[in-house]
């Protein structure tokens, strides 16, 4: 089939492309065009490039029409963050695609009521970002419903590989964390560190997209989770970096008000987040349904991901 990815040189993209070329797909990467894949494949020279500026093509009425111009079958959108986007491109694309996949968040819950949580979850999400998301998803699934609109919904953790620096046990995005366990030197966490983050490796998410491409008449009308096959608590992922290092653990558990002076605001807001939410996603739907079984744990991801930032100098193991 002919396949358009919207935003397919980000860190999912990266993964998903090369897939879809393997799959001996027809592949269109549809970007601004500023940045390259986070990684190497020969699969990109048989890759056609549209370059076009999103939210300019939006602006002047332009954008969905030059997607469904495009003639793919199937439209996988990476970077739709507003519903007014989302209604723009499915007024262009009704009737003339075969699969619309978009990607949202787990971000589009609040705190989870039951562990692991299920997609029937309620949509209560605590921040703006999750908000635009529910609102996307809400509108690309009452279309399924009820104009037969063939869209997907997939739902991703926090995605990590090579390239990209991941969520760290402190639940934000400060690499320095990392070099402290990796130092042997003491991190302090907030509360008992016994908030959870949901991990998923960017090639795990690409699957669940192929997965649902490849079983579209489950998937259509349906959002799925993609994540690790289980959760992990800050505390017990703290431990597994400072063993990947060869040092024990020194860690101290300080209370949330103490914690953030600690930090300056924006990890604090990061951190806040994060263990606001401790998600805790089940990948039973997606293994159901889509026959998807995720290759990597959550800690085999970060490690990924942590071993490539050692290899780039971004942080110093001390042997």
């Amino acid at each position: 089939m002919k396949v358009a990815v919207l935003g397919g040189s980000g860190h999912v993209g990266s993964f998903l492309v090369p897939r879809l070329v393997e799959e001996g797909h027809d592949v269109v990467v549809v970007s601004r065009g500023q940045r390259e894949p986070y990684r190497p494949h020969g699969a990109w020279r048989r890759v056609t490039r549209m370059v076009t500026d999103r939210e300019a093509a939006e602006a002047d009425g332009s954008f969905g029409p030059a997607i469904a111009a495009l003639g793919a079958d199937v439209v996988i959108d990476m970077i739709c963050f507003r519903e007014e986007s989302a209604r723009h491109l499915v007024e262009a694309l009704a009737g003339r695609v075969q699969h619309f996949l978009h990607c949202g968040t787990i971000w589009v819950y609040g705190p989870s009521g039951q562990v692991p949580a299920p997609e029937s979850e309620p949509r209560r999400p605590l921040e703006e970002y999750g908000r635009g998301k529910a609102a996307i998803e809400a509108y690309l699934l009452d279309q399924a419903r009820r104009n037969g609109f063939p869209a997907t919904v997939v739902h991703p953790g926090h995605i990590t590989g090579p390239g990209w620096v991941p969520v760290n046990p402190a639940g934000n995005l400060n690499p320095g964390v990392f070099q402290t366990l990796a130092d042997g030197a003491e991190v302090a966490l907030p509360n008992l560190g016994l908030e959870t983050l949901h991990h998923v490796h960017a090639d795990d998410v690409a699957q669940v997209f192929t997965a649902a491409i490849a079983n579209r008449s489950a998937a259509v009308g349906e959002s799925f989770h993609a994540v690790a096959p289980t959760a992990v608590t800050l505390r017990g992922y703290a431990e597994a970096v400072a063993g990947w290092f060869g040092q024990e653990p020194r860690l101290k558990f300080v209370p949330w008000e103490q914690w953030r002076a600690t930090v300056d605001e924006a990890d604090a807001e990061a951190t806040y987040s994060h263990i606001a939410h401790s998600p805790h996603r089940s990948m039973e739907k997606a293994g159901r349904l889509l026959g998807h079984r995720p290759r990597f744990t959550a800690l085999e991801a970060i490690e990924e991901a942590v071993d490539a930032l050692v290899t780039e100098g971004r942080i110093e193991r001390r042997d």
